[in-house]
């Protein structure tokens, strides 16, 4: 039987509310287990080494975003990532580029996405206000509720926004996980915008004409969402309207 194998980890170490620290990276070993996520690893390194070290997590099943980082160069969620896909055994964590650091591994990701909700009015502008509590559901067509439902499957992870370089040049792009919360809504047929309320939103360089459709978005999102057929969507949608034209 093999002996465990040690893990090097050479994480980003800074935490910005203290004056006197400055960036730097750490080195940890830690033996490997089986079936050991990167969560697992940073959740033991936390309680038999240093306790100082900061990263976020909640549901460690993949449905909460919080635990997202950049994973030897690649955004993603540190829940559902094995330590044995890395078979040198070293792995380097940084913080998601793009949000706000709180410390170490943990970035402000809530921050970023109600901002971002706030600025795309993202929520349901229902067609009418006036409903009655004893009518029944209004109906939706199977294959329109299996397009918004995946868009819905996004958990605001952050990962699409940190591996977007026009979201990295420019501050002010939307992204993809932007992008998909306007496609949510221009799905449904229970709102009540037009394409001329969705152009003014993201009818630009900070919107969906700004995607230089690298699609890096699509590379790292770990829910597997088809950003590139909603971005596509979106630009048909805006470009062919005959009132923007």
């Amino acid at each position: 039987m093999m002996s465990p194998r040690t893990l090097t980890f050479t994480i980003f170490r800074y935490d910005p509310q203290d004056p006197d620290d400055t960036p730097r990276q750490q080195e940890f070993q830690l033996e490997e287990a089986p079936g050991m996520t990167v969560f697992v690893a940073l959740k033991m390194l936390r309680e038999t080494q240093d306790p100082s070290l900061q990263f976020d997590f909640v549901c460690r099943a993949g449905i909460c975003g919080s635990c997202a980082m950049v994973i030897n160069g690649v955004p993603t969620l540190a829940c559902r990532t094995l330590t044995a896909n890395y078979p040198e055994g070293r792995i380097t964590l940084m913080p998601l580029p793009g949000f706000e650091l709180i410390g170490d591994l943990s970035v402000n990701t809530g921050k970023f996405m109600r901002a971002l909700s706030e600025r795309l009015a993202a929520w349901l502008h229902p067609k009418s206000v006036d409903h009655s509590h004893d009518e029944l559901e209004q109906r939706m067509e199977p294959h329109l509720a299996e397009a918004i439902y995946d868009t819905d499957r996004c958990v605001e992870c952050g990962c699409c926004v940190a591996a977007c370089a026009t979201a990295q040049m420019r501050e002010t792009f939307v992204g993809a996980v932007g992008l998909n919360k306007v496609a949510r809504f221009a799905l449904d047929d229970r709102d009540c915008r037009e394409v001329d309320d969705f152009y003014h939103v993201i009818g630009d360089e900070d919107g969906v004409f700004g995607c230089m459709t690298l699609l890096g978005c699509a590379d790292t999102c770990p829910k597997n969402l088809n950003h590139q057929m909603q971005i596509g969507y979106l630009r048909r949608k805006l470009a062919l309207h005959p009132r923007i034209l």
